[in-house]
């Protein structure tokens, strides 16, 4: 299923705001993101699908019925709050993104439904986690699309990049494909694209539109191109310059000549 991709399309759910949050009694601080020693090996790769994911689904933060975090908590026993996940990326559709953030976690019965999507990107303190105990924690939340990227290209999970949708109590696999250019390829129903591992790197790919959501090494590119063009415009205009100054010195050149021609021919 696609998502809709309109705030409009979706009914947002209300917001059933609980009692006080004792925020002192937390065996954890709701204002710091859950970061490991060694995010170093996964904040490029967090950024940057943070960065196609806002434009997609967010319109720049501007959607209302859609929350978009990373390396925030998820509290899913409504008795005991230090029950917690924290996923390196997660999505929710019609949900009211406003009233969530205020109360600085995420709590599946006040905002009427679990995240929908969740991602953990690969690291060496995390990898075991994430691939052993964390899938079953997110399906007994109900978090219909669970995904892993790897940037090693496997070192960690196994594999590059792998995706699931929630079924009898477990993810199942999503099929992966190579194309003719050689990017690694998983399509994700509920988002309506394919996720995609190019050489380390992730990546947004369409099917309605077969063309990638432009990324940061895209938009450089693009810089580079026009730069480039920009460069080899100066450089013709330049050249042309040069050329009608050569033929201008010429013609002066060739006039002083028959100037003097004519001099030299006029009788005395």
């Amino acid at each position: 299923m696609a998502t809709p991709k309109t705030p409009a399309d979706i009914p947002m759910l209300p917001y059933r705001r609980g009692g006080e949050i004792d925020y002192a009694s937390l065996e954890f601080d709701p204002n710091e993101k859950n970061v490991t020693l060694d995010a170093m090996e996964q904040n490029l790769e967090l950024a940057e699908i943070l960065g196609l994911f806002r434009a997609r689904f967010t319109d720049f933060n501007q959607r209302p019925d859609v929350f978009l975090d990373n390396e925030t908590f998820i509290c899913y026993d409504p008795s005991n709050l230090n029950v917690r996940i924290a996923p390196d990326v997660y999505l929710a559709f019609g949900v009211d993104a406003a009233a969530i953030r205020p109360r600085k976690i995420y709590l599946p019965w006040e905002v009427g439904k679990p995240p929908d999507w969740a991602m953990e990107i690969a690291s060496e303190s995390t990898a075991s986690a994430d691939v052993n105990r964390k899938p079953a924690i997110y399906a007994a939340i109900g978090v219909r699309e669970f995904w892993h990227f790897d940037p090693t290209g496997g070192r960690y999970y196994g594999q590059p990049i792998w995706g699931g949708e929630l079924a009898d109590g477990s993810y199942r696999e999503f099929p992966q494909t190579r194309e003719p250019d050689g990017i690694l390829k998983v399509y994700s129903p509920l988002l309506g694209i394919s996720l995609c591992w190019d050489d380390g790197w992730p990546r947004v790919y369409d099917p309605a539109t077969q063309a990638y959501d432009r990324n940061w090494r895209a938009v450089q590119a693009y810089a580079v191109a026009v730069r480039d063009q920009r460069d080899a415009a100066r450089e013709e205009r330049d050249t042309a310059i040069a050329e009608v100054e050569r033929l201008r010195e010429l013609l002066r050149r060739r006039n002083g000549e028959e100037n003097e021609i004519e001099g030299d021919a006029a009788p005395c």
